[in-house]
């Protein structure tokens, strides 16, 4: 599953940083607006200790984690739905992203410029948040000229689009953040077709200082996710970017030091993950242990076609167990004289830590 996220949020807030942290890539990273213009591209690991030790349970020669994209976007500013800071080709770059990682600054650096004036963390996500909001209206008002036509017609699925179409312009006119709201399943065809980024689901990156992890503006983001049913994950791009520099067992020991359990990035991986409702099953063997991402309410047919065509045109059954259970009975073997070892049909609903192996014949 090729899933895509964008960083954005203004120019000199650490997204650059943040990026290279991430992907263990060499972004430019400078002290002024736009130093990013074209899009960067890396791909990020989705930690998962559980892999780890169906690993050393299976002592598989490979392993193999699932991915995440993440597309470094240029900053965005004021005016960007107008075109100003080549804002045009970066809201474009934004539409293409599954899930939006904002990076807000609330760190206090005097050598690096802020491009609109001190930190003010709910300044700039507004700031932000209204270009998204009146780049959605552009298109959503050029949607609704062309429906216009249509109703007038008589076309009866035209008729039923248009209140709904008519209901997000008025709450985007108002300043509204569309968000993860509930909406019916014509309603989320109708989104998927505007492709609205105020719809898209959003995480806070909250950039903070050293020393400043306790700041009151990082509470305002916090409130301000919740008011928009976002999530949140706090981090340091420069303790991220050192922390990404050492190898495994260094970077444990450093972070030990630091009183934390486990880095930023990780924490904001795995939100941005979830956020999308995805989940982990995995295959395990003395070749290879491999974790596989899928949607939530996939079935055991398609599954096992995320690992061939052929397995899912194939398909007879699946053989699970719950990954929980290897790791309380020790061994597959123990898993299967205690009975929690299953023959799975293709219906089968898949399950967040399911370990599978399909049987099919082409």
């Amino acid at each position: 599953m090729a899933l895509n996220c964008g960083i954005i949020g203004l120019p000199n807030v650490g997204k650059s940083t943040i990026f290279n942290a991430l992907v263990g890539g060499k972004a430019l990273v400078a002290n002024f607006p736009f130093s990013t213009v074209e899009s960067n591209v890396g791909i990020a690991m989705v930690p998962d200790e559980r892999l780890a030790r169906l690993t050393s349970i299976f002592k598989s020669k490979k392993t193999t984690p699932t991915t995440i994209e993440f597309r470094d976007i240029a900053g965005l500013v004021q005016g960007a739905s107008q075109g100003e800071g080549l804002g045009n080709q970066f809201l474009g770059q934004v539409r293409e992203a599954d899930v939006l990682v904002h990076v807000v600054r609330c760190f206090q650096d005097p050598d690096v410029m802020h491009v609109v004036g001190g930190v003010d963390p709910e300044r700039d996500i507004t700031l932000i948040e209204a270009e998204l909001i009146l780049a959605d209206l552009e298109t959503l008002e050029r949607r609704r000229d062309r429906l216009d036509k249509r109703v007038r017609a008589g076309e009866a699925t035209a008729i039923k689009e248009m209140p709904f179409l008519l209901s997000l312009i008025e709450r985007l006119g108002k300043g509204e953040w569309i968000g993860s709201r509930s909406f019916t399943g014509d309603e989320q065809a109708w989104l998927r077709e505007y492709q609205m980024l105020t719809a898209k689901p959003i995480v806070f990156a909250v950039n903070v200082g050293e020393g400043q992890e306790d700041d009151p503006s990082v509470h305002r983001v916090e409130a301000l996710a919740k008011d928009r049913s976002a999530k949140w994950v706090k981090l340091s791009g420069r303790i991220e970017a050192e922390v990404a520099g050492l190898d495994l067992e260094e970077r444990a020991e450093y972070l030990r030091e630091l009183g934390v359990g486990e880095a930023g990035l990780v924490r904001l991986v795995r939100t941005a993950y979830d956020l999308l409702g995805l989940l982990t099953f995995f295959t395990a063997g003395e070749t290879e242990s491999r974790a596989w991402t899928v949607r939530q309410g996939t079935k055991a047919g398609q599954a096992a076609g995320k690992i061939h065509s052929d397995m899912e045109r194939g398909f007879i059954r699946a053989e699970v167990y719950h990954y929980d259970d290897l790791i309380a009975c020790g061994n597959e073997a123990a898993v299967k004289e205690k009975g929690l070892f299953r023959l799975e049909g293709r219906d089968y609903p898949v399950k967040d830590g399911d370990v599978m192996f399909f049987r099919f014949n082409v």
